[in-house]
């Protein structure tokens, strides 16, 4: 169902970026990862075992240069695009707020809004004018897209303005036949995520462990949203460990 189509992956050297590539080629797409270390692409890579339907290309999202750079190669290389997932991200360290750098602002800023916006525009020059035209953009928000943690203004703002990107890449690309959903992911098992389980600062000052999720249910979601007809958008998705602290007072 998928064969001959062709996905870009922002973050996809590991974690949810990883898995979501893997899932991706195992329904038959051809996938671009992206990432800013090229030890961490090739291994990710190579374990793939996908052999030329996968491509790893070193990339800063927060850099014009380096963005158009993965499209052009992508598209050298697989002829189209059929979905991007906009994954790359991070954050700021975890201090109050006042204690904040410009740089470490910025830094995030770059990276998880200005990058996603890059990623975005490009995908546009490209799906708009391919035949047949359009595409599909998935937005990592996070559950941060609706609630903040503690000391984390930076993520949290860039999260809440990846909603509006989606809302905009929606209306924007309608007429070039691109959709654009999100999805808000809480507590996925990776790397980054292993500490929760050993203690997270809440909103009263308190530090609790949280449950977390096997990563695999989010590549199987955003291989959900990534197979739907051009027709069809999940728009948003919040998929989460069911017990972590979200609904209620937590």
């Amino acid at each position: 169902m998928s064969k001959n189509k062709v996905a870009i992956i922002t973050g996809g050297g590991t974690g949810i970026g990883k898995h979501s590539a893997f899932a991706l080629l195992r329904a038959g797409y051809n996938v671009a990862i992206a990432g800013r270390r090229q030890d961490v692409l090739e291994a990710a890579v190579a374990e793939s075992d996908a052999g030329d339907r996968v491509l790893g290309v070193v990339t800063d999202v927060g850099d014009p240069d380096s963005v158009a750079n993965l499209f052009d190669t992508t598209v050298e290389k697989f002829g189209r695009l059929n979905v991007l997932f906009n994954n790359a991200g991070t954050g700021a360290p975890s201090v109050p707020l006042e204690d904040l750098t410009y740089e470490q602002w910025r830094r995030v800023v770059d990276v998880n809004l200005t990058g996603a916006f890059l990623c975005t525009q490009n995908a546009f020059r490209i799906m708009k004018n391919q035949d047949p035209m359009g595409g599909r953009i998935i937005n990592n928000g996070s559950i941060s897209a609706h609630v903040p943690r503690p000391n984390s203004a930076p993520y949290t703002s860039t999260k809440h303005a990846m909603t509006g990107l989606t809302k905009s890449t929606s209306l924007d690309g309608r007429k070039y036949n691109i959709v654009c959903g999100q999805i808000d992911i809480g507590n996925a098992l990776t790397d980054m995520t292993a500490k929760m389980q050993n203690g997270v600062p809440q909103a009263d000052g308190s530090l609790k462990g949280e449950p977390t999720m096997d990563v695999e249910h989010i590549a199987d979601a955003v291989l959900q949203m990534a197979s739907l007809p051009l027709a069809s958008n999940i728009q948003f998705m919040t998929i989460l460990a069911s017990s972590m602290p979200f609904i209620g007072r937590g």
